[in-house]
């Protein structure tokens, strides 16, 4: 064993490796030369169809953060989407396969059909608007539907217009009322005349979060009257109908109550002009894509990879901003096709609801949606996320005092919305997640990012340091003192990999990292009271585990003789790395990070697996560039749309391939040491981009690497520029 490296010198600066590139030629402030609007860089990256048909399975998604539409056109024109809503949870949403799902199935059918003799067929996803566009038909038939969730009012409009009059059909499709179907049904409102009023209440549970809970919604079009209490028709044909559904999700303490609030929820919407709400709602879409890009140009797999990064960026913005966070096993967008075989031995029950992994958060899985959003500058589509754990941590601080009879919480590795831990006695037989407390580490590592990010002091005092403090406390009450004094974390997880250890590095990094990170906040914001217990604390922490390997010095996953069996596909010393970044370029001590590196044990891309965004954090711009480009091109086989990527662990779409992606990218592109802004630490010569991408100290960078010279640099504020070192980048051979 190796002595270990003091982490409470971490705040020392550190030098720089690299060639540097000289800053003193680029003009700050100029516009990029060449560069068109970003509407017309995204505009290659949108979406276009021709063919219709294909089911759900060849749906493309739409949304507004907590509504989201998976669209497909059937052969005959008929428009079909599902409807999916981030808080629509069933009666048992820690259920092993289901939890949260779909409001409904719904069909816009079109008479004369425009296919019918001319097969002339768009689909479109317009991404600069967040919309889709469908053109049928040609001449006298032409047909065009524009569908949109509203960026800013829980309202999906359907938009038909025709060259000559048609009539509309809008059919609800109730699944659950199969033969089969293992749930309660949908209950559709009987007797309306002029709308279709649906939901999903499901009374058989004594779980309080979801007690009473109900989500539907209504369905209304001028126009056009109820056929039966599922279906409305037009009362005449029209060139124009705007067919516009209300979802709603909430407790009432009876449905007609529910009901009734969906109605004056209705109401108001209807009141607000559509022509308005259609411009507010370009304009959300339009500062969304103006807060950030990245534009990779080169070669087919850069862009490709510009490709990847743009959808996947759309699809978290769809379901961002909701109630709850995103589910890293299918978003909102899991169709009734996303198992790969639905033939003889599929699970039974396979429907748009269902999903592998269930309706449980698992933290590992879901942090990797959320990590790229700081350096995108999506903050609003961060705050889902904070506000469940926070919740949970609530939650789950007095069980801890009932169960361990101390002070302090923590959030599961793996727990539905509302929180929840186990009892873990002495006897308990450990598993996977069992002794797994890493996930308040990380989150509090993620909620110090963000408050550097945004210097949101409200978020700091009320989220952050309370957050923050009950997990130290956590550790600081639940562990033992060795003989040294210092702290004992054991028994206790090195993530999944190895059960009950002694030390782990994942919880002992988080530890250096997560002090260090509080330590360094203003005295406005931390009174000395609590400075001193967190200044005891970090005096208190063990140091890394260290150790030989292959003749070299590498981090070790645990403390001790190396003898716990595997259980994984993981390796936690490298979490010194990512997500605590005690270790990387700019950093001290990059070797060991390097050699750590090497010798790990699984090398893997694709879906959650790390290695792309440490390997970018090394600077290792061959294996990060190689790993980046195939997290970007591992689409579903099954499903159409380019950014619905393959299951390897989770469910399809997989959320994690390209949120992986996209953080690696970003760090190829971006990183951050100290105050310094390390531009191009990982980035390939042979590929030109122009990116803007945020850093804390609400700082943004925009440049443009182009015939393997930096031409444009300009950040903002303008005091940040003496920060930046720029490294060489470098040539990747095939």
């Amino acid at each position: 064993m190796y002595p270990p490296i003091s982490l409470l010198k971490i705040r020392a600066a550190a030098g720089f490796g690299g060639l540097l590139l000289v800053l003193a030629c680029l003009r700050a402030g100029a516009a990029p030369p060449g560069v068109a609007s970003i509407a017309r860089l995204l505009k290659p990256y949108d979406t276009h169809w021709t063919t219709p048909g294909g089911g759900p399975s060849a749906s493309m998604p739409v949304g507004n953060g907590a509504i989201g539409l998976n669209v497909w056109t059937e052969k005959n024109g008929d428009i079909d989407f599902y409807i999916g809503k981030t808080d629509s949870w069933s009666n048992w949403p820690a259920g092993a396969n289901y939890g949260l799902m779909k409001l409904g199935q719904i069909k816009i059918a079109i008479t004369p059909a425009p296919l019918a003799r001319h097969h002339h067929f768009v689909q479109d996803l317009q991404l600069y608007k967040g919309q889709i566009v469908i053109r049928e038909g040609h001449g006298d038939r032409a047909v065009q539907i524009r569908l949109w969730v509203d960026a800013n009012h829980p309202v999906i409009h359907v938009q038909v217009r025709s060259a000559r009059p048609v009539s509309i059909a809008a059919h609800l499709i109730d699944w659950r009322a199969k033969p089969g179907y293992r749930g309660a049904p949908d209950t559709i409102v009987p007797g309306l005349k002029r709308r279709i009023i649906w939901y999903h209440r499901d009374s058989r549970t004594n779980i309080a979060a979801v007690k009473n809970l109900t989500f539907g919604a209504l369905i209304q079009a001028a126009g056009c009257c109820n056929k039966n209490a599922k279906n409305l028709q037009s009362t005449a044909p029209h060139k124009n109908f705007d067919v516009s559904i209300y979802p709603l999700t909430a407790t009432t303490a009876t449905a007609p109550e529910w009901v009734a609030m969906l109605r004056r929820q209705a109401r108001h919407l209807a009141a607000l002009p559509v022509a308005g709400a259609l411009r507010a709602d370009h304009r959300w879409w339009a500062d969304f894509w103006h807060r950030s890009w990245v534009f990779v140009t080169g070669d087919k797999m850069a862009q490709r990879t510009t490709r990847g990064y743009v959808l996947q960026r759309f699809v978290s913005a769809c379901a961002g901003r909701g109630a709850d966070p995103i589910k890293f096993n299918g978003s909102i967008f899991v169709v009734a096709d996303s198992w790969h075989n639905n033939g003889p031995g599929s699970p039974p029950g396979v429907n748009a609801d269902f999903r592998i992994w269930g309706g449980q958060y698992w933290f590992q899985n879901t942090r990797a949606i959320y990590w790229p959003m700081l350096k995108a500058g999506d903050f609003d589509m961060m705050k889902p996320l904070f506000a469940m754990y926070y919740r949970e941590l609530m939650f789950n601080q007095p069980l801890v005092r009932q169960y361990y009879h101390h002070g302090g919480s923590y959030i599961a590795e793996t727990a539905p919305f509302y929180g929840g831990i186990p009892d873990i006695t002495p006897q308990m037989k450990c598993v996977y997640t069992t002794r797994y407390y890493t996930p308040i580490l990380e989150l509090s590592m993620m909620m110090l990012a963000y408050y550097h990010y945004t210097g949101d002091s409200a978020f700091a005092r009320k989220t952050l340091i309370p957050m923050a403090t009950l997990g130290l406390e956590f550790f600081d009450r639940h562990f033992p003192r060795d003989a040294r004094g210092k702290l004992l974390l054991q028994p206790d997880n090195s993530i999944e990999e190895f059960w009950s250890v002694s030390d782990p590095a994942p919880d002992i990094a988080g530890l250096h990292a997560v002090l260090v990170g509080l330590l360094a906040l203003p005295p406005s914001l931390v009174n000395g009271s609590l400075r001193r217990r967190w200044q005891k604390m970090e005096t208190e922490l063990p140091p890394l585990p260290i150790g030989l390997k292959n003749g070299k010095k590498v981090l070790l996953p645990y403390t001790g003789p190396q003898t716990a069996p595997r259980h994984n596909m993981e390796n936690p010393e490298l979490y010194a790395i990512y997500p605590f970044r005690l270790f990387g370029l700019g950093r001290p001590h990059l070797k060991l990070a390097e050699n750590t590196f090497a010798a790990r044990k699984y090398q893997m891309t694709g879906d959650w697996f790390e290695d792309a965004i440490e390997a970018a954090m090394l600077g290792r711009t061959a294996l990060a560039m190689k790993d980046v480009s195939f997290n970007f091109t591992d689409k579903s086989a099954r499903m159409k749309f380019p950014a619905f990527w393959a299951k390897i662990n989770d469910y399809r779409p997989c959320e994690d391939d390209g949120a992986v992606g996209e953080n690696a990218l970003q760090e190829m592109l971006l990183q951050t040491a100290g105050k310094k802004l390390l531009l191009l630490p990982a980035w390939p010569a042979n590929w030109n981009v122009y990116f803007k991408l945020h850093a804390p100290q609400r700082t943004t960078v925009v440049a443009r690497f182009e015939n393997r010279r930096l031409v444009y640099l300009k950040v903002t504020p303008a005091s940040r520029r003496a920060d930046v070192v720029v490294y060489q980048p470098h040539i990747v051979h095939e």
